[in-house]
């Protein structure tokens, strides 16, 4: 068993700064200076001048956090250059068994048919580790006069199949009695593309709802909704349409003052989205082995309903040592002194047993030709 650290830290004042700064780490690099990434694959070192690159994509619910994770830590580091695109859990995976990446990032953990794709080709065991954990939250836009919005099991179940489809519905109505809402058509926002975010939301509402048929997974085919890309797609879409509502990392709808629904959760409370009502949920949960935690439908009273880690997937060797190294150091520093970035954003450090399996982890199987 372990105990999460819960963010007692946290700073009352997200960091507009910090996401900002971050968001240059993610911007694709030149031509000249693009890395030829692989892990296994024969990547060459890449770099000019003495400088080496690593590139890796993947998640975008982790993404403000590495963005700004790995714009530090180039700053401290000027010899290495870390670049990391969000495209997606999917896209992530995808590019890191074809070995066109030095790390890819998940909200997934691998599933069954992917390790056996990365076993095949590489005939490895591929290396998956948590860096942090997160809610994912019910962000809406019904104007400035609609804030503090409940929703019950029923209406959120509701709404993402297609069975409510006003905001005045009376299942909505009814734990909101004093709020105005209006007789405006629901406008359910869902990721178009291969999402970790997807797979943790979708593994609640599996959990949740009974009369949910369309399943679990990265992609799937929602009953109701338009998509976006990413979950910045989505909380564009969110902020750009009057009626909307859809899921995304919580520290998308904060940074972007969109307003976040109160879930009603397993044990019939309704909890309010933040770093301490997911850190209770990550608290105390015994971790895998492969570090493959999943929890759809946590029963504390106090546990916000949809959280989940993100994971960074790792090569068991690189042909440049220095790759090899430089990413190993990269990680210890993410757990150690990068933790301070995490609690300020909104994430869920992990805690101090994980941060020290994680680093024995790649200290041990990371390796360089």
């Amino acid at each position: 068993m372990l105990n999460y650290r819960k963010p007692t830290r946290l700073i009352a004042t997200f960091s507009g700064i910090l996401f900002a700064t971050g968001l240059s780490a993610c911007q694709p690099q030149a031509a000249n200076d693009a890395p030829q990434a692989g892990g296994q694959t024969g990547g060459q070192a890449g770099g000019q001048a003495g400088r080496l690159f690593i590139s890796g994509a993947g998640a975008s619910f982790p993404a403000p956090l590495y963005q700004t994770w790995l714009t530090s830590y180039n700053q401290q580091n000027p010899n290495v250059q870390f670049s990391y695109q969000s495209i997606g859990s999917g896209a992530g995976v995808n590019q890191y068994i074809a070995g066109t990446i030095d790390f890819g990032a998940t909200d997934e953990p691998l599933t069954d048919e992917e390790r056996q794709r990365f076993r095949a080709k590489y005939n490895a065991e591929p290396i998956q580790v948590p860096l942090a954990g997160g809610a994912i939250v019910f962000a809406y836009n019904l104007g400035g006069n609609v804030n503090n919005l409940r929703l019950s099991r029923e209406a959120y179940c509701g709404i993402v199949q297609g069975d409510i489809k006003t905001w005045n519905d009376p299942r909505i109505a009814q734990q909101n009695p004093n709020v105005n809402l209006p007789n405006t058509p629901i406008s359910f926002v869902h990721r178009s593309d291969g999402s970790g975010t997807t797979f943790l939301f979708t593994n609640h509402i599996a959990a949740a709802c009974p009369n949910w048929k369309a399943g679990v997974g990265k992609s799937i085919s929602f009953p109701v909704g338009i998509g976006a890309k990413g979950n910045e797609g989505v909380t564009a879409q969110v902020q750009q349409t009057q009626g909307a509502i859809g899921y995304v990392e919580y520290v998308y709808a904060r940074q972007n003052n969109l307003n976040t629904a109160a879930l009603q959760n397993r044990a019939g409370q309704f909890v309010e989205p933040s770093p301490e009502s997911a850190a209770r949920v990550l608290e105390g949960q015994t971790i895998p082995q492969n570090f493959a935690l999943e929890i759809p439908d946590p029963a504390g009273q106090e546990a916000y309903p949809i959280v989940g880690l993100t994971w960074l997937l790792l090569y068991n060797q690189y042909d440049n040592p220095a790759k090899a190294t430089a990413i190993k150091n990269f990680i210890n520093w993410a757990l150690t002194e990068g933790e301070q970035y995490a609690v300020k954003l909104g994430y869920v450090p992990v805690s101090q047993e994980i941060a020290q399996r994680v680093q024995t982890t790649i200290n041990e199987q990371i390796a360089a030709r």
